[in-house]
């Protein structure tokens, strides 16, 4: 039996790509990310990671215990993908002593510059409306991405994308579902939807900004520009808005920067309370 599959605590539904595996895989040689891909990976890791965090807060907060328990297991199905993204990563990223970086060197003892996730997923948790405008945001952004992605080159960025956009598609539903009962319930709740949808909105044109690097990998047929992704997630999100009675908001966009590390006040506090354990205690576990 091989290491990969020696514990049956590691088997996924459809025996789907782990960070373990591809630990593994980059151990022995059979998986290693170009430069550009590993610049990459670490976007979307950084961008599943923090919003992941964010997400964890609502757990025992929630407005009744489904809700509590569905954003809990989003939370960790962000940390899944996060973990198989910074993974591999890592993988391009060696250490003074030419060993690839950890999942944890790169959550956990990085700067807030360093970090490269876009401004969305940063922004503060709100009331339960403002969270679930954010998730319906992301989860339809990023399921996109996700299934393009399958397509990838890159033998790896496909299979995580083909495990994550499973996940994803769950928490698409899960989002669409909760504008529609928010804004077709009482006034108050649908006011509180509708200023969740403006607080957020402003945040969704960093999602699709291409740059060089971007550019580079779209050449490679390793990644995917995300401009290419903006006309269906138009569509896609004005259907469900429609069908609630509410319009895309006309809002203009924030500067944005977060791939570059320019990030928002609020980032700064959510990597203070992820890192600190770690920090005072490195190398420490269970």
């Amino acid at each position: 039996m091989s290491e990969a599959n020696a514990s049956a605590t590691r088997i996924t539904p459809g025996n789907a790509l782990r960070p373990e595996d591809i630990a593994l895989e980059v151990k022995t040689g059979l998986a290693k990310p170009s430069e550009d891909v590993a610049e990459y990976a670490l976007r979307l890791g950084d961008d599943a990671l923090v919003l992941a965090q964010r997400l964890g807060h609502w757990i025992s907060r929630a407005p009744e215990l489904e809700e509590d328990i569905a954003l809990g297991n989003i939370a960790l199905d962000q940390l899944g993908h996060a973990r198989s993204f910074l993974t591999y990563a890592g993988a391009g990223m060696p250490k003074e002593d030419d060993t690839p970086k950890s999942e944890d060197d790169l959550a956990y003892f990085r700067r807030e510059h360093e970090f490269r996730s876009v401004q969305l997923f940063e922004q503060p948790n709100g009331d339960f409306a403002a969270t679930i405008a954010r998730q319906f945001v992301v989860s339809y952004y990023q399921y996109e991405l996700y299934r393009r992605l399958t397509e990838s080159t890159d033998a790896t960025l496909a299979a995580v994308a083909a495990k994550a956009v499973k996940e994803v598609d769950y928490h698409r539903d899960h989002s669409a579902q909760w504008v529609l009962r928010l804004a077709g319930g009482t006034e108050e709740s649908r006011t509180r939807m509708i200023h969740g949808l403006r607080t957020m909105w402003p945040y969704v044109a960093e999602l699709f900004r291409d740059d060089e690097l971007t550019e580079r990998l779209a050449q490679a047929g390793a990644g995917v520009p995300p401009s290419s992704l903006r006309e269906d997630f138009d569509r896609l999100t004005a259907e469900v808005l429609n069908e609630a009675g509410l319009e895309v908001p006309d809002v203009p966009a924030a500067p944005g920067g977060g791939r570059q590390g320019k990030h928002s006040e609020y980032l700064g506090y959510i990597l203070a309370e992820m890192q600190v354990l770690a920090r005072e205690h490195p190398g420490a576990s269970w």
